[in-house]
């Protein structure tokens, strides 16, 4: 249940899709009544009628005056420039007959030197993350295309920084590939499936650690560093894999066959990991040595800007203590360079701030100690230098540093945690905003940071991509998404109210957003459903855009609210950390009051308050319906978390440490135990191929309702993950969505 950052959440990376395709409203200027055409279900789960429009796979070039983006379905590689906007030239063309073993570049990667790319095509993804694929070379001087292996489909491959070679892995273990001379050398023999992972991560640091490539190349290509994961001592979970039709497999038709993988749930035992550097020419692999203790954490390994120095990421189990010790990779001896401990946890969102800078002198680090999350600036010796930002806001993302002006570029919530912009910085503390449009904005760096693309859009506007110079002058419109409103002008729009709604506690207030019909009448006591997902550091009321399932409601005559209770982000260390030890009481506790608070409205109707949530969501909306059963009267839980014992380590210890640490914690807000209170109308949604959340989630809750005499409705979905789609899966989903709610809230 990773928070994704940029989101990069929570039940994870999957939730941003949520959030951006079903969880969030949107109003548009001028839409207010009597439209023409009505909104389908069709419209937001099959044909995805109001799909925003983006720029797809784009890099900067070394120049900094130059980007790509890939066009035409994958099949072009266009490079533009920066100063004029214009398209200089088509980079690779795959409609070229003579380049037909790649049908479209799904992503792409430049060599160190541009003078070649790495294609990666026919992905077949394995979990969140991993995928393996089919990777090409294309030679930009002989033009030339050729597969990067004949060994069969690789994963995670990447060049050196001399661009002579690619390191991959297949098969648990690790290759590299010289392009020189078109060989190909192993330099792991020991992976294998279940048990040894060399170079990219096992499942629970995929999923909790957010990362996908567990390998790192030495500045200068001297040498590979990589992680390699011993899972042979972790738990097997297994699923059974039906006949199906999305995904179907044909083999399984009168006897369904068994997927086995290693998950380790909360408090049990993890992979045993290590971290090696090969040396590219003596081909020999060195242990670093990372300590005695083995119930540990390494969720990142990084070179300083040094080829003899790698820095390794160290955490205890649970999660509050950080070191990051610096390795001498020729003999494996290590010093702490950086330590940190935390009353509550090391959050996962520091992880990718570490940046050595090019001086070789000095590092970057993100962290809470001042309870908010700042950048702060060190010494190679370890000695903290000052803070490059600080404040009563959090900064969520942090682009890098020019060295030339000497500014620092991040984003944070600085003028409201419902939104968010771009900053730089300079150690003086001087400050500039450079993103002017109010809303939520992401960017997009040139390597020279000579230019950015500035991606924003707020409760009104869809995401509008533009190009500016470094002074903050706009260069041009990359796509404003002007077609999109253009067909929205036909369609009665219900518009999103920002609103704040009291806790539980009695003082703190909640971010909250309100949705009502398009021909709200305050007269009428209308149908109330709140939507949320509530995890830890996680964001659903926010001033951005969104389209999705709730147009439809509203449309239909439901009013909707979306509610951040305490423990979301965006709001300071204490507010998101306040739930530690005790996942699900204080969310619980606010989203009943929260919905109790609404109910008192004289425009909504107390005795319709529904509530519904995926993942963390789903988790919530079950408890709230058994802990709050006297204003909830129904509620949709789809791939909940019932009790956290069934959910994994990382994640689950993070915020509760080990279920033999916390028995109550674990026990106190499980779904699972709280059966006896159900009182309204429950719908259990879950594919049985859910790798993430298990449906033994749902079939444990479901057999304690049983034995408790409890009435519920149940929907299982064959061979499907977390996510739950293929084919008309989404749409039959949603549809029993709506349909449930019909019958038991209007």
């Amino acid at each position: 249940m990773v928070q994704i950052k940029k989101t990069k959440n929570n039940c994870h990376e999957f939730y941003k899709l949520i959030v951006c395709m079903f969880i969030v409203g949107f109003a548009l200027p001028g839409n207010a009544q009597n439209k023409g055409k009505k909104f389908t279900l069709e419209d937001f789960n099959l044909t995805y009628t109001f799909r925003t429009q983006g720029v797809s796979g784009l890099r900067s070039l070394n120049d900094g005056e130059h980007y790509t983006v890939l066009e035409d379905k994958g099949k072009k590689l266009v490079m533009y420039s920066y100063k004029t906007g214009k398209a200089v030239s088509t980079l690779l063309d795959l409609n070229d007959p003579k380049y037909k073993a790649v049908q479209t570049i799904q992503d792409y990667e430049f060599s160190p030197e541009e003078d070649r790319i790495l294609i990666c095509t026919n992905i077949n993804p394995i979990y969140r993350r991993s995928f393996t694929a089919d990777y090409f070379v294309f030679d930009f001087k002989n033009k030339e295309l050729k597969p990067l292996s004949e060994g069969g489909s690789q994963r995670l491959a990447t060049f050196s920084p001399t661009g002579t070679k690619v390191a991959f892995v297949r098969n648990n273990n690790i290759f590299i590939a010289d392009l020189r001379f078109g060989s190909e050398i192993q330099i792991t023999f020991d992976g294998k499936f279940n048990e040894i992972i060399n170079g990219a991560p096992d499942w629970v640091y995929e999923e909790e650690f957010g990362f996908n490539k567990a390998f790192e190349w030495a500045p200068d290509g001297s040498a590979l560093a990589f992680i390699k994961f011993d899972e042979s001592a972790v738990k097997t979970y297994h699923m059974n894999m039906f006949r199906g039709q999305y995904p179907a497999y044909e083999q399984n038709a009168l006897y369904p066959s068994n997927y086995s993988y290693k998950y380790p749930k909360a408090g049990e035992t993890n992979s045993i990991v290590s971290v090696h550097v090969y040396d590219i020419k003596d081909r020999v692999t060195t242990p670093m040595n990372i300590g005695e203790e083995t119930d540990i954490y390494i969720p990142r390994i990084k070179w300083t800007k040094d080829p003899k120095r790698l820095a390794i990421m160290k955490l205890n189990r649970f999660q509050n203590q950080l070191e990051i010790l610096l390795a001498n990779a020729r003999v494996g001896s290590t010093t702490v360079l950086y330590r940190e401990e935390n009353k509550y946890y090391i959050a996962e969102s520091n992880l990718d701030n570490l940046i050595f800078m090019e001086d070789g002198q000095h590092f970057i680090m993100s962290s809470e100690k001042s309870g908010y999350s700042h950048l702060y600036l060190y010494a190679m010796s370890g000695k903290e230098i000052q803070p490059i930002t600080s404040g009563k806001y959090d900064v969520v993302d942090f682009y890098g540093y020019d060295p030339v002006k000497k500014l620092y570029y991040y984003a944070s919530h600085e003028e409201s945690p419902l939104e968010k912009y771009i900053y730089s910085i300079d150690l003086k503390g001087k400050k500039k905003k450079l993103t002017p449009t109010k809303g939520w904005n992401e960017a997009e760096f040139s390597k020279s940071f000579k230019y950015y693309i500035n991606i924003v859009s707020n409760a009104d506007m869809p995401h509008v991509y533009t190009l500016y110079a470094a002074n903050g002058k706009a260069v041009r419109t990359l796509e404003d998404n002007a077609t999109l409103k253009t067909k929205l002008e036909d369609y009665a729009v219900a518009k999103k109210e920002f609103i704040q709604i009291p806790a539980a506690d009695g003082t703190t207030m909640l971010n909250a957003w309100l949705m009502k019909p398009v021909d709200f009448d305050a007269s009428k006591a209308y149908p109330l459903l709140i939507i949320q997902y509530s995890g830890p550091n996680s964001q659903q009321v926010s001033n951005s855009w969104g389209m999705d399932w709730t147009q439809y409601l509203a449309q239909e005559g439901y009013i909707v609210a979306c509610i951040d209770p305490r423990g979301t982000a965006a709001r300071g260390e204490e507010f998101r950390k306040c739930t530690y030890m005790q996942l699900g009481k204080i969310e619980s506790d606010d989203m009943i009051a929260a919905a109790k608070w609404l109910a008192g409205q004289s425009y909504i109707d107390a005795k319709k308050v529904g509530i519904w949530g995926w993942s963390f969501g789903g988790f919530m909306s079950s408890l709230c319906l058994m802990k709050g059963n006297d204003v909830f009267s129904t509620a949709i839980a789809v791939a909940p978390v019932t009790h956290w014992g069934f959910y994994d380590s990382i994640y689950t210890e993070r915020f509760m440490r080990r279920p033999q640490d916390n028995p109550s914690g674990y026990n106190d807000n499980s779904p699972i135990n709280w059966v006896k209170h159900l009182k309204g109308n429950l719908l259990l949604c879950h594919g049985t191929a859910d790798d993430n959340v298990h449906v033994q989630n749902t079939y444990e809750l479901s057999e304690a309702l049983v034995q408790a005499n409890k009435q519920f409705d149940m929907q299982i979905y064959t061979n499907r993950n977390h996510s739950i789609y293929g084919g008309y899966t989404r749409l039959q989903l949603y549809i029993k969505f709506v349909n449930y709610l019909n019958k038991h809230l209007k």
